[in-house]
């Protein structure tokens, strides 16, 4: 791709992102969604290859309804109201509409099905961009509306994102389809706590984009697609295998890593509430998650491939970001000081 379109695309990404996030008008903020979504589906086809093309035919469709959807309820909304604006959204109709269309655009379950054959379909690099940036609009306006979205529909979706994205890990062998299982199960995680404390949820959102972009740009270093290559990638760096255990520990919550404070804090602000039966459901469900991190973590360290080199250099292509995997791993492992100072925050 050339790199002038290159350069205007990822624009348009920051662009729509930003407009969403400063708009106080639902029109204004659909805008935004609607760029985000048209600048992004040429970086998933520049591939050239069947799978990238079903894979932006599937997301243009899936994030086209979510947009009608969203559209939809704000009309309804503007009609009973009055107002366009964001932060009033007092029908239970529009707003269950609303919930429903936000969780299709970030791919929470029950409306997951999309995300993992979406990211199979695509490069790193893009597949990085799907499961960070372009989650950051929508969660912004689940947010925004937060105080007023239905706190049941919200417990019951994130109870079942946990559960969906735990149990549908545990057979994969394709790292692009574990990640998405990864984020439907985080996913689940922040939307349990929006309704109770946003601050959380932010915090969350702030912590598993940390964990998944140093995952994504650790895995497009040592060029792994799946489980088989990554056994092979503590001969080639053994530095970097060693620091993507610890951050596929954190994206499992083990403490004392980064991962295991939203986790904590979250588990904690249920059972201020009164919910410790979803808290305990919770904590179980994120052992299934555990498990598949864990099995990573086994075929990185403990297994070797039937042929190994017996060249003492391995040969590999330089990579581009590559500055940035010693920052997100350090903010990987090392969060979990400043909880003191978070819990003053809150």
């Amino acid at each position: 791709m050339s790199p002038y379109a290159l350069s205007m695309l990822m624009s348009s990404l920051a662009v729509g992102t930003i407009v969403t996030l400063s708009s106080h008008h639902w029109f204004l903020a659909w805008m935004g969604l609607e760029i985000n979504t048209l600048a992004i589906i040429p970086l998933m086809t520049k591939m050239h290859h069947p799978r990238a093309t079903e894979s932006a035919t599937k997301y243009f469709l899936t994030q086209a309804t979510a947009s009608a959807l969203i559209l939809f309820s704000t009309t309804i909304n503007a009609w009973m109201t009055g107002e366009w604006s964001i932060m009033n959204m007092t029908n239970p109709t529009p707003t269950v509409i609303l919930t429903l269309a936000l969780a299709i655009k970030l791919g929470i379950a029950p409306f997951h099905l999309w995300l993992p054959d979406v990211l199979q379909g695509l490069n790193m690099l893009t597949c990085l961009i799907l499961s960070t940036w372009q989650k950051l609009a929508p969660m912004a306006l689940m947010m925004l509306t937060s105080h007023q979205l239905n706190t049941n529909l919200l417990i019951a979706m994130a109870l079942m994102s946990t559960i969906i994205g735990g149990w549908g890990g545990l057979n994969q062998t394709q790292m692009r389809k574990i990640m998405a299982y990864s984020s439907i199960a985080h996913l689940g995680w922040m939307i349990l706590v929006i309704s109770f404390a946003p601050s959380l949820a932010l915090l969350n959102l702030l912590v598993y984009l940390v964990l998944t972009s140093s995952m994504f740009l650790m895995l497009m270093t040592l060029n792994s697609t799946n489980t088989n290559k990554l056994s092979i990638s503590w001969l080639k760096t053994p530095t970097l295998a060693a620091s993507m255990m610890v951050t596929l520990m954190a994206l499992g919550g083990l403490p004392p890593t980064s991962g295991f404070l939203p986790k904590w804090l979250i588990l904690q602000e249920m059972t201020k509430q009164h919910l410790g039966t979803l808290s305990a459901l919770m904590a179980m469900s994120a052992l299934l998650s555990l498990f598949f991190y864990i099995r990573l973590s086994y075929t990185i360290s403990m297994t070797s491939p039937p042929n190994i080199s017996n060249s003492s250099l391995t040969w590999r292509k330089k990579k581009n970001l590559t500055y940035l995997i010693p920052i997100l791993i350090i903010m990987s492992a090392t969060m979990m000081p400043i909880t003191p100072t978070l819990l003053l925050l809150n």
